[in-house]
């Protein structure tokens, strides 16, 4: 891999020279295809003119134009030629013999590989694909950072000039991700630039029991025939143990083409999509969660600015990897990035790597003096002690990085997590994982849809080793997300399990505010989710408080339809409070609506006889009020004008009576009723007018 001057050893940049363009040239516009080919060539363009000479290559019936300066490798005369991004060339064909590349390399040209297409295989990384059916062949332009268009332009070129297309184009096969890397290893792990054949795997076992490999970045330099989900699987079956490596953005204050922004606040974003990326190839390959994926950041001179910039990288992508469930590592020169992540191991302001894997040759294995030996000690390290070696193991040969590792997987998730909901509370469920020593389960949760996505983001609910809590205390309509994470007894955390809780809400309708005594009124809910899922079949419960009282009873339960609406008619006696609830369920959060007063009145009765008298003469107003509310004052009262005034007041008999005898004292027309007041129970009341005529 890295090798590091002031470690100790030498860089070696796998730097390509491009040759000079030959004394026959014709002339381009720029802009045009010419202006492409000639910036895939390294050819300076000037004057308003680029000069490029151009050459077609054609395999399978498919020909495209390329620089003339591409050599063109053919893969079928020469099976062990090492296929490598870092230099122009076009290649024809695909073996997965046994390639003589460098055992490391890092970077990126512009070239082109042709191949007979048997799978579709997506653009990714700085590798341009297309699929030319109509020849059976698989275009992939590989290209520097930011010369994208020009290969795309290359590709543009390509035609079909004899039809054989391939018998049977696969789709990529589904892939359950089951190999964790790495899992519990201490011995000896090498690393080369490409996946080795399976004849070179099988040669080298038992001699190493490790092997790393390239996986993603758009610096990775050597292409990767042999790195396939069934080369993973097959390894893993036969005991190998894998480090992954990532190849992407460089530190700053390097040379290399593809670099890290300068602004750490940029860096660490450029560090969480490295990290999104690298899991989609990890998982791809059949590697799951709680696998280590390491950052290669190649050897730098360190300033201030730099080591931000680098330490911010390397914050973003160890916390995307561990949201994600795996386990985030650093390969680093152990005097330039090991140095700078040593010096901010205790920092709170960044992310420290779970992993390092430091390249230091010729020091002690396991150890180097630009890194703390009491830092990384839980099982979290790789050492890169001697690189660039030639040896040979079961008569086959291979350039390597030679490596020591001791490390520990972190512990697997629990199973079965669940929630179910109730009325302001929710209750965790979970299974704890066989086979580990716990330290502690731990939840914790956030408010909507989202998870907490570290176990030291969003809001502890609960640090134990139980398998069941209930949180109490949550908000009526709200969401929430879980996520659960398992502890070992040497501190490791495992993968993130999520459950969400969907909040629900009640709304509450009355036809009337206020009803007579023995009067009805309807009384009306819809429930849904927040999400707007109606909860169709559900249990819905009415209750209802007096309005004097201090607790709530259950007026019945009730089913909801298929728009998840409810309604019933009551008659309350007295001044009542309703309120609907729903309780809940698997994965649904209770709620309760608002309440609603319905007030009663009494029923008051009124008669007036007789309706007309003589001056001098009297009559009788009376009446009764239901229910009776005996002792309690009626009042009498006369218009005048437009305006109630008080004529006389009288108390109610045991049935509600009252009776007023009214003697006018000048002829004229009258006009009366009778009020009675609200109490605790009930809303006031009055009676209808009544007409009095004198003569």
């Amino acid at each position: 891999m890295l090798f590091d001057k002031s470690a100790g050893a030498r860089f070696h940049l796998g730097v390509s020279t491009v040759e000079q363009v030959g004394s026959t040239v014709r002339l381009f516009r720029p802009g045009g295809l010419a202006l492409a080919l000639a910036l895939v060539a390294g050819i300076t363009v000037a004057g308003g003119a680029a000069a490029a000479e151009t050459k077609t290559v054609s395999y399978r019936g498919y020909e495209v134009t390329v620089p003339a300066n591409w050599p063109v490798i053919d893969l079928a005369t020469d099976p062990t030629a090492c296929v490598r991004l870092d230099q122009a060339a076009v290649y024809l064909g695909r073996s997965t013999a046994q390639s003589t590349c460098p055992a490391h390399i890092v970077g990126r040209s512009s070239g082109l590989l042709l191949e007979p297409l048997t799978t579709v295989q997506p653009s990714s990384d700085g590798l341009l694909r297309r699929a030319i059916t109509d020849a059976g062949v698989l275009a992939t332009a590989y290209y520097a950072p930011g010369a994208e268009h020009a290969a795309s332009d290359v590709l543009a070129t390509g035609k079909v000039v004899s039809k054989t297309p391939s018998a049977r184009v696969a789709q990529p096969a589904a892939v359950t991700p089951s190999v964790v890397a790495t899992g519990n290893f201490a011995g000896n792990a090498f690393d080369t630039c490409g996946a080795p054949a399976q004849s070179t795997m099988d040669a080298w076992r038992p001699t190493y029991q490790g092997v790393g490999i390239y996986i993603s970045g758009g610096l990775r330099a050597c292409a990767q025939p042999n790195l396939t989900a069934d080369w993973v699987s097959t390894n893993a079956s036969k005991g190998w143990q894998f480090l992954l490596v990532d190849v992407g953005y460089q530190a700053p204050c390097t040379t290399y083409k593809s670099r890290m922004s300068s602004v750490p606040a940029t860096a660490l974003t450029q560090g969480r999509n490295a990290a999104i990326n690298a899991v989609a190839a990890a998982q791809a390959l059949g590697f799951t969660q709680r696998s280590a994926i390491y950052s290669d950041i190649e050897a730098y001179t360190s300033t201030a600015a730099c080591k931000a910039s680098v330490l911010a990288y390397l914050s973003g992508w160890t916390q995307e990897l561990n949201s994600r469930g795996y386990v985030g590592g650093a390969y680093v020169g152990a005097a330039s990035g090991g140095a700078d992540l040593n010096s901010a191991y205790t920092s709170t302001a960044y992310t420290r790597p779970d992993n390092i894997w430091f390249a230091h040759w010729g020091s002690a294995v396991g150890t180097s003096r630009f890194i703390n030996s009491a830092y990384w000690t839980n099982h979290q390290r790789v050492h890169q002690f001697a690189g660039d070696v030639s040896e040979t193991n079961g008569g086959v040969q291979m350039s390597i990085d030679r490596n020591y590792v001791n490390l520990t997987a972190p512990p697997p998730p629990v199973t079965s997590f669940s929630v179910s909901g109730g009325v302001a509370a929710a209750t965790l469920r979970w299974t704890k994982p066989a086979n580990t020593t716990l330290g502690q389960i731990m939840v914790r949760s956030a408010v909507g849809s989202t998870p907490p996505p570290l176990a030291t983001s969003g809001t502890s609910v609960y640090n134990g080793s139980a398998s069941l809590f209930t949180q109490t205390g949550l908000s009526n309509s709200a969401s929430y997300a879980y996520r659960v994470w398992v502890k070992d007894s040497k501190g490791k955390i495992g993968p993130g399990v999520d459950v969400r809780l969907v909040g629900s809400k009640a709304t509450i309708g009355a036809s009337a505010a206020s009803i007579m005594y023995t009067g009805a009124v309807t009384l009306s809910t819809a429930v849904s989710r927040l999400d707007g899922v109606k909860l169709a079949g559900v249990p819905v419960v009415l209750y209802s408080k007096a309005k004097t009282a201090s607790k709530w009873s259950t007026v019945g339960s009730f089913t909801s339809n298929a728009s998840g609406v409810v309604s019933t008619a009551q008659k309350p006696a007295v001044s009542t409070s309703y309120m609907w609830g729903y309780n809940g369920a698997a994965g649904v959060l209770g709620t309760r609506s608002a309440a609603a007063l319905i007030q009663v009145h009494p029923a008051l009765s009124a008669y007036l006889t007789p309706g007309a008298i003589k001056l001098g003469a009297s009559t009788l107003l009376y009446g009764y009020l239901n229910p009776p509310h005996a002792g309690t004052t009626a009042y009498l009262q006369r218009r005048s004008g437009t305006t109630w005034v008080a004529v006389t007041t009288g108390k109610l008999t045991s049935n509600g009576k009252y009776a007023f005898s009214i003697k006018p004292t000048a002829r004229g027309t009258y006009t009366y009723r009778v009020v009675w007041l609200a109490d605790a129970d009930h809303q006031g009341t009055q009676t209808a007018s009544k007409v009095l005529t004198v003569s």
